[in-house]
């Protein structure tokens, strides 16, 4: 267990991740909500996050209002991304122990988080899955 105590989010993090941009539609979204298996999309321009996008932004641009009942599907799959995306996000510096990012998931009830770099570039992304392969590195010896 002591192995896990020394880990960082650098160590696990998934340093290829599927982005998108402001400008991706909703329709476009909800295509790679359906392909791929991921909660939320980091938003990046130039490789700098922005903000990121999950499946909870997605269906809240549906919500009803008191000013429209029954909000038109064609019309709210044109919005973009920038129109529904969470801009303030809680990310992970690499340098963070595995212990804090542990911390951080269970007490604000997130999946995952991006994992950041000093001058806002996009690094990776932490999720559970990767915390449980390290826990479980941790005490098997692997």
């Amino acid at each position: 267990m002591f192995r896990f105590l020394e880990s960082t989010a650098a160590q696990y993090m998934t340093p290829k991740v599927k982005t998108v941009t402001r400008q991706c539609t909703m329709a476009e979204l909800e295509t790679l909500f359906a392909q791929h298996d991921f909660d939320a999309y980091p938003v990046v321009d130039n490789g700098h996050m922005l903000g990121i996008v999950t499946k909870f932004d997605f269906l809240r641009a549906f919500a009803f209002t008191t000013g429209q009942l029954m909000p038109s599907y064609a019309a709210l799959m044109k919005h973009t991304v920038g129109d529904v995306m969470t801009e303030g996000v809680v990310h992970i510096d690499p340098a963070t122990p595995l212990t804090r990012v542990l911390q951080l998931m269970v007490s604000l009830k997130i999946r995952s988080f991006p994992v950041v770099g000093p001058d806002r570039q996009l690094l990776g992304m932490i999720s559970r899955g990767d915390v449980m392969r390290a826990l479980k590195q941790a005490t098997h010896g692997k």
